[in-house]
């Protein structure tokens, strides 16, 4: 490491009509940008340095309008080929974080708000169907509650028609997931938060794999199939009951029993349905 401190200088300089020279410090310069570590080897090497490269300009350590090194300079610290460096640059272009001059080089820009994104789901696996879980536990209870306090007589017969759809698809021999989401959904409209709703609707693709999974385990116990019935309704009874509080522990109480019947599912259920439907949540994720 280079002692600075021993390379200071120091010179005098004479000002006109002063007696006496100032002696003042001179420090060397010092490159602030940051330098990076060739990343682990991966399937997805452009993501690691975009990431990486994203990281340090959303703390500040990469400023609005600094110069990104070189391709060739990142080249070299990432060791990985020109094709990663470019396709990394592209996907910072693309979230707005950098502004390629033509002939000057890549700019910083101001990183704004950081964009909802679920690229980084670690596996197709029960701990995702976990996750995922737990979110609409958040969600979901919070929306029953709105809905029970603001439900109309036509919000209140779109639920019950909801839950009725998703019966005659049971019934009919297909796993209700589509019609299991709708019906959620119909609690959401009812909640009359149009952010609420358009937050389950973005959602809608990972929340309708994960219940493909729950309601595939469901399907193989007629206790856990009863139960999801009776939990269904008691929700649907608060929120006609304008009852808010009921509402928000049923629905609350529908996701934590969720979550308890996929941890009790055989092992055998997750080496062999559970993975296979599982698998949607990470293969249609945004790129």
């Amino acid at each position: 490491m280079t002692n600075y401190a021993s390379s200071l200088t120091s010179r005098p300089i004479v000002r006109a009509l002063d007696p006496k020279p100032v002696s003042i410090t001179v420090l060397p310069y010092m490159d602030t940008t940051p330098t990076f570590s060739a990343i682990k080897p991966g399937i997805k090497l452009a993501e690691q340095v975009a990431g990486t490269l994203e990281f340090e300009i959303r703390a500040g350590r990469l400023a609005v309008g600094a110069k990104l090194p070189t391709e060739a300079a990142l080249v070299e610290q990432f060791q990985v080929s020109r094709t990663v460096v470019r396709e990394a640059i592209s996907r910072l272009k693309s979230l707005g974080l950098v502004d390629a001059r033509q002939g000057s080089g890549v700019y910083v820009q101001s990183p704004g708000v950081e964009p909802l994104s679920f690229d980084r789901v670690p596996s197709a696996s029960r701990e995702a169907v976990v996750q995922i879980v737990e979110v609409r536990r958040a969600l979901e209870a919070e929306v029953a509650e709105l809905a029970a306090e603001r439900r109309s007589p036509a919000d209140v017969l779109a639920i019950q028609a909801a839950l009725q759809a998703l019966a005659d698809a049971v019934a009919a021999g297909r796993d209700g997931a589509d019609e299991d989401v709708a019906f959620h959904r119909a609690i959401a409209q009812a909640s009359g938060n149009p952010f609420m709703i358009r937050t389950l609707d973005y959602l809608a693709r990972f929340l309708r794999g994960a219940t493909r999974v729950t309601r595939a385990n469901e399907a193989r116990r007629d206790d856990f199939s009863e139960a999801v019935k009776q939990e269904h309704l008691q929700i649907v009874q608060a929120i006609a009951a304008g009852d808010p509080a009921a509402a928000r522990a049923a629905a609350a109480q529908h996701m934590k029993n969720a979550l308890l019947r996929i941890r009790e599912a055989d092992p055998a259920f997750w080496q062999q349905d559970g993975k296979r439907l599982a698998r949607p949540l990470v293969d249609k994720l945004p790129k």
